[in-house]
């Protein structure tokens, strides 16, 4: 398993070699304002600032069911770290929505759907990730680069190797900020019906509804990362 040192210098080796290819306006973070995305953002505005090519661009995906925790987390940060943000909204109204009930139409409408118009919208060309192999057994084979056709775009990748302890070991190193659910024991989060405490029994993400982590293959499938 590689250390801390090789993953960051592995993530940093392929975010160069991206900004030495891409045009900084066309990529952007899939930033959820949790753990992991946050660290590909801050790698990524420091290749950045670094370069002069300033600011680091993002989407955030709003279902309208997030915790207020996450979203006033994202607008702080936004503001802080100066990121040209694109917030995602769905289409459709929340009034009556049966949240939850189907969690592939209710992901796909509110998440894939809402994603997939950002990056067209935006000209996004490269979008980056913070997904990770070892969260759940259907990122276990993810790529760092995966090519998408609808719109057409690159999937970036840069921490699939990280672990959870990988993750909170950067935050620490860096004094990255990070929002205050975690601090109350959660470990991975999502929408509120679909979120809760982790069992303490289970995995990063046992805290997650089980219906949706079932489908969560089909979701990368129709365009989710």
């Amino acid at each position: 398993m590689p250390t801390l040192e090789e993953n960051i210098l592995h993530s940093e080796a392929l975010l160069t070699g991206l900004l030495g290819r891409a045009d900084p306006n066309r990529v952007r973070v899939a930033w959820t304002g949790g753990k992991d995305s946050t660290v590909v953002l801050f790698l990524w505005k420091a290749l950045l600032d670094e370069a002069g090519a300033g600011p680091a661009r993002a989407i955030n995906l709003d279902t309208g069911c997030k915790f207020p925790e996450v979203l006033a987390f994202r607008d702080r940060l936004t503001v802080e770290w100066d990121v040209d943000l694109r917030i995602a909204r769905p289409e459709v109204s929340l009034d009556g929505y049966p949240l939850a009930v189907n969690p592939l139409s209710c992901c796909r409408e509110l998440k894939v759907e809402p994603l997939k118009r950002a990056v067209r919208e935006t000209g996004t060309a490269f979008l980056l990730t913070g997904i990770r192999r070892d969260e759940h057994p259907d990122r276990a084979r993810r790529l760092e680069l995966e090519e998408r056709a609808d719109p057409p775009h690159t999937l970036v990748n840069p921490l699939l190797d990280w672990t959870e302890t990988d993750i909170w070991a950067f935050h620490a190193r860096f004094g990255l900020p990070h929002c205050e659910l975690y601090d109350h024991g959660y470990r991975s989060l999502g929408c509120r019906p679909c979120t809760t405490l982790p069992d303490g029994r289970g995995g990063e993400r046992s805290g997650r509804s089980r219906d949706k982590e079932a489908v969560l293959s089909a979701l990368t499938g129709l365009g989710y990362f």
